[in-house]
């Protein structure tokens, strides 16, 4: 099994280092920073050879070039984002894969955060790290694409199986909840899910991973045939796309 560890970066980062005992092999993703990487490998003697960029923001590709110079690993990011990404070496599409070890990823197309937004889906290994297309009980900004691609990008993820977890790159997920908590405020899974975010957070502890499951039965973004959000949110009986962009636009005003 590969073994994943989350190092807290920035305000609210997360770099994801996954490691393969039987290969050795080890990526980085979305490495913010290139330092917390380095020391956490020294620290347990691992050789870092691959990093895996989701999309090409700042938070996300800062430690690229650093990390390639100190350890020669190989960058792999999308292939719309090749000239965005710093130091990258493969550019892959939708239905590449890439491998660490024996365990291999998907490369699954999700514009609407960025317009070269991908996320790798291990399938095998119920594993999927989607950088800023979907959170824990949210999902990314609008900043390059739109609130269709983005509905188009989530409906991909929302049928992976239930047990996959979902490890997204940002510590959103108190503030994602209490949007949610709006939109869906007689959802006993929400409702019970939100007192255990505050409870984990109240003790500094991290809430990532999720997994489809759980998001399924209290992402808004995962919810919009939901009558009692679609009724919040004004938009009853409307195409779900529209309850989505609706429910969106709420969110960029909370």
């Amino acid at each position: 099994m590969l073994e994943i560890v989350s190092l807290p970066v920035l305000t609210d980062n997360y770099i994801h280092i996954l490691h393969d005992p039987a290969s050795l092999e080890t990526a980085a993703v979305d490495p913010a920073l290139a330092p917390p990487v380095l020391e956490f490998l020294e620290r347990k003697g691992w050789r870092l050879t691959a990093i895996f960029n989701t999309h090409h923001h700042w938070d996300h590709v800062n430690g690229n070039l650093e990390l390639k110079q100190q350890t020669g690993c190989t960058i792999i990011g999308g292939y719309e984002d090749r000239d965005r990404i710093p130091g990258i070496d493969r550019a892959v599409r939708e239905g590449d894969t890439v491998s660490l070890g024996r365990h291999r990823a998907g490369i699954l197309f999700t514009p609407g955060h960025t317009r070269g937004h991908i996320v790798y889906h291990f399938a095998e290994d119920r594993l999927l790290f989607c950088g800023d297309t979907l959170f824990a009980m949210g999902c990314g900004r609008l900043f390059e694409g739109t609130a269709e691609q983005m509905w188009h990008s989530l409906q991909k993820l929302k049928v992976l199986p239930g047990d996959t977890r979902i490890y997204c790159t940002h510590e959103y997920t108190q503030a994602n909840g209490r949007f949610a908590l709006t939109v869906e405020p007689e959802n006993p899974a929400l409702q019970r899910r939100m007192e255990e975010v505050e409870r984990l957070r109240r003790q500094n502890r991290p809430t990532v991973p999720t997994t489809v499951a759980e998001e399924l039965a209290t992402n808004p973004f995962f919810r919009e045939d939901s009558p009692e959000l679609q009724k919040h949110v004004g938009m009853s009986r409307r195409p779900p796309m529209d309850v989505f962009a609706e429910t969106r636009r709420l969110k960029d005003r909370f």
